[in-house]
């Protein structure tokens, strides 16, 4: 009998070189995200700037006060110490997941007094350690260990993902806030010019030069220039509490940003698109997403084969404490156990089915988190360029409308234009002012948004 025991254990402890080994499961996975790839060309369709992809690209706007309030971003924002918490939890599990391929050793203790009612009585003590070990026979226990660490590094990737969006939002809000506060500095302007007009439509009216209508005309454009100046007011308030809310900060409307937009930087390096993918943490997060989810595949068809538990205790029995280790009272043994599902209503078959359709949405869903990826960088590649054409013919409708409102008035002044031609010539130069802002911040956004595509790092 013990020939046998010891024999059975020696034919499953071979068999777990049957297990499948980590290097195969990590080719599944490469060739399951390969397939899963679109085809991908040599270049970038709208790139223009050629070379490697660089970080540090919050401080390419060469603004301190943006880099600093990033930084406290990083280290107030919520959702980065939620993501943070989670790589934290995840690695642990991990190191759960793996303490299972050790031995659990155990001391075991036990004393009690009994006797008959003659009275006569007997103490009975003992000391022991018991060993107990799981042999990993088919490879479960190491698949789900794997499958723990693929997760652990998605976390990780998820964090680092997490902490880009953030830099990203709160550069994204901080432009925001200070284009806010160049329309509002516009709408002061367009105030004043109308306050002016107001006062020289007075003057001309007094005199009789000027009209009833005139006077109401520009009364009612400064009223709605107030109205506008109002709104813009409010509008650069919630910019700002949101841009505090990024910070972790009260939102109560307090920070101070710049009077103008900065510059913006030359446009990024785009790289290759083969190495978006291995570039981008949301995709090191899928594609680790679908070797956890390999592994739990192999952890559940290895739940269907057969286990072996070896044990083995030492220890001590006697009825007094100075002899319960004495070498003639200690004691051994060694045992296995074999365990070999027999009936369990399909649950473990059906356990393998749902790891495997789980293992085709990790797969599915890191195809299309693909063609996102590379349609996002296409897409902000092109609105860089068309963003450029629309400040250059803006740039040009400012300047041309400037000039022709110049001239509108002194001929106003002169009796030679009626009101309404000069107000409707100033309507257009506020329009393309405001126009000419907030193309200029999107260009900023354009900027960041490739950056993120690309899967640049923010700090240098």
């Amino acid at each position: 009998m013990h020939r046998i025991s010891v024999g059975l254990v020696i034919v499953l402890l071979a068999a777990s070189g049957c297990a499948t080994s980590p290097a195969v499961i990590e080719g599944r996975v490469d060739e399951g995200v390969a397939a899963q790839t679109p085809d991908v060309p040599d270049q970038w369709d709208e790139a223009t700037t050629p070379g490697e992809i660089e970080e540090g690209w919050i401080g390419s706007f060469n603004d301190p006060a943006l880099t600093a309030l990033v930084y406290e971003a990083q280290q107030n924002n919520r959702d980065v110490a939620v993501a943070a918490s989670n790589v934290d939890r995840a690695w642990a599990l991990a190191r759960q997941a793996g303490a299972a391929l050790t031995p659990d050793v155990n001391v075991v203790s036990s004393g009690a007094r009994g006797g008959r009612s003659s009275g006569s009585a007997a103490n009975s003590l003992s000391l022991g350690t018991q060993v107990s070990w799981e042999a990993d026979v088919w490879g479960r226990v190491r698949s789900g260990q794997r499958g723990a660490v693929a997760g652990a590094q998605a976390a990780e990737a998820d964090l680092r993902s997490a902490r880009q969006s953030l830099a990203a939002a709160t550069a994204k809000a901080y432009f925001t806030a200070i284009e806010a506060k160049t329309q509002a500095e516009i709408a002061r302007e367009a105030l004043g010019i109308l306050e002016e007009t107001q006062r020289i439509v007075d003057v001309k009216f007094e005199n009789g030069v000027a009209s009833a209508q005139d006077v109401s005309l520009n009364r009612s454009d400064l009223a709605a220039a107030r109205e506008r100046l109002t709104t813009i007011d409010a509008s650069y308030r919630s910019a700002v509490r949101a841009l505090e809310a990024l910070l972790g900060r009260y939102p109560g409307a307090d920070l101070e940003v710049r009077e103008s937009l900065p510059e913006p930087p030359p446009p990024p390096a785009a790289g290759l698109p083969s190495e978006l993918l291995e570039r981008r943490p949301d995709m090191v997060a899928a594609e680790r997403r679908v070797a956890a989810a390999f592994n739990a595949t192999e952890q559940a068809r290895a739940a269907r084969l057969p286990t072996l538990s070896l044990t083995g205790e030492v220890g001590g029995a006697s009825d007094s404490l100075s002899n319960l280790l004495d070498p003639t009272n200690v004691a051994w043994s060694a045992g296995a156990n074999l365990l070999a599902p027999l009936f369990d209503g399909g649950r473990r078959r059906e356990a393998v089915r749902v790891a495997t359709a789980e293992q085709e949405q990790a797969l599915a869903a890191y195809g299309q988190a693909a063609i996102t990826a590379f349609g996002e960088v296409e897409s902000n590649l092109d609105d860089g360029v068309v963003i450029d054409r629309r400040i250059d013919d803006l740039e040009e409708a400012s300047a041309e409308a400037d000039n022709a409102f110049r001239i509108a008035r002194l001929r106003y002044e002169e009796g030679e234009e009626d009101l309404l031609g000069v107000l409707t010539i100033q309507q257009r130069v506020i329009s393309n002012k405001s126009s000419l802002s907030s193309v200029r911040r999107l260009l900023l956004e354009q900027r960041i948004n490739l950056n993120l595509a690309l899967g640049g790092g923010w700090e240098g």
